[in-house]
């Protein structure tokens, strides 16, 4: 049925998030969550919170977690901002940075939210074919356009892109925004990370997330870290659409877990471990796995159909992410789990290929 008013409505292709399946009984390896439980910090300050406060409104700057990730990343509070989980941040980011009638240009195999927000803002936007290892051809980003986004690691293909690399598109492109979406950059060796580079290029923005690394999708709390006059653009724009993004629990955890770094530290190295282990045996059973600096692999079997595997797994209660586009659509993405969820994926991989 067509309305008379639909006319008028913005309409988009609006981007499919992973399952949330309800049974608890399930292995849940298809969105890329931390295994591990967030920091104590969390529970003792839930357990020691003062919920009279909630009948008030939240610090409108977030002020308390701004200084608890300055202090934390070495920064001056004049260069982060908060929002509500990395896609809030980067939402904001594509609203208030890419304004021009030039295209914003990203990798055609990518976190696929991207094409969705210069939809909805009306962004020209170009895809770059990832070359046929499925990493980034920086020498593609090299000429005129509105603005650069690279995951890195790049999503869902795990892929990290050299520092240097990332050196030559952000000088090839002074007079546009370069956002370098590290979501997953924890679980990278050290030294990858882009958030260095700050001071030395204005045109520079790196957002991070709470969601992968610190065990807190389900509180939703993303940051960005650039030029003092990048994240003060960023809050105009988010005090004009509103102001009071991020609530008082999110702002007390996000803060309470910074402190533990130790713990942070070990749950990173775990994740790490247990994804090098699992890469081996998904070699052993005839599997072609790309090499990953993230809490999840992408990996294509030399004899079976991605979708197969896919669907079995889930009807025996495993969960792995598919995607039925073009160059991928043999590919499966799946997270790492405990010790205990991977052997049980490797035990019916092995039972299933057999």
């Amino acid at each position: 049925m067509a309305y008379k008013w639909e006319s008028n409505i913005r309409k988009v292709v609006p981007y499919v998030p992973g399952e949330q399946p309800k049974d608890k009984n399930i292995i849940k390896l298809n969105t890329n969550e931390n295994p591990y439980p967030p920091s104590k910090k969390v529970s003792e300050m839930v357990e020691n919170a003062d919920f009279d406060i909630l009948k008030k409104y939240p610090d409108a700057t977030a002020g308390e977690l701004v200084e608890k990730l300055a202090e934390f990343h070495g920064l001056d509070k004049s260069q982060v901002f908060v929002g509500v989980g990395s896609d809030d941040v980067l939402g904001m980011s594509f609203m208030t940075f890419f304004n021009s009638d030039k295209k914003v240009i990203f990798p055609d195999i990518t976190y696929s939210f991207y094409p969705v927000w210069c939809d909805l803002l009306k962004i020209p936007y170009e895809t770059i074919p990832l070359k046929e290892d499925f990493t980034i051809d920086y020498e593609e980003y090299l000429g005129e356009c509105g603005g650069v986004v690279i995951a890195n690691p790049n999503a869902p293909t795990g892929i990290l892109l050299d520092k240097e690399k990332i050196i030559k598109i952000i000088e090839a492109n002074p007079e546009v925004i370069v956002i370098v979406d590290e979501a997953y950059i924890d679980f990278a060796p050290e030294g990858s990370s882009c958030l260095d580079l700050i001071d030395r290029y204005d045109n520079l923005l790196v957002v991070r997330t709470y969601s992968k690394s610190r065990s807190l999708a389900g509180i939703r709390i993303g940051y960005a870290m650039g030029n003092p006059a990048l994240i003060k653009y960023l809050n105009d724009v988010k005090y004009s659409y509103n102001s009071y993004t991020m609530n008082v629990p999110s702002i007390k955890i996000g803060s309470a877990v910074i402190d533990d770094d130790e713990y942070f530290k070990g749950t990173i190295s775990k994740v790490v471990k247990t994804r090098e282990w699992f890469t081996e045996e998904l070699g052993k059973l005839g599997f072609f796995v790309l090499p990953s600096s993230t809490n999840f692999v992408f990996a294509s079997h030399k004899d079976k159909a991605a979708k197969d595997i896919f669907q079995e797994g889930k009807n025996r209660g495993i969960y792995i992410r598919y995607f039925n586009q073009p160059r991928i659509d043999n590919f499966l993405r799946i997270t790492i789990g405990t010790d205990e969820e991977m052997k049980k994926l490797v035990e019916f991989l092995t039972d299933y290929l057999k």
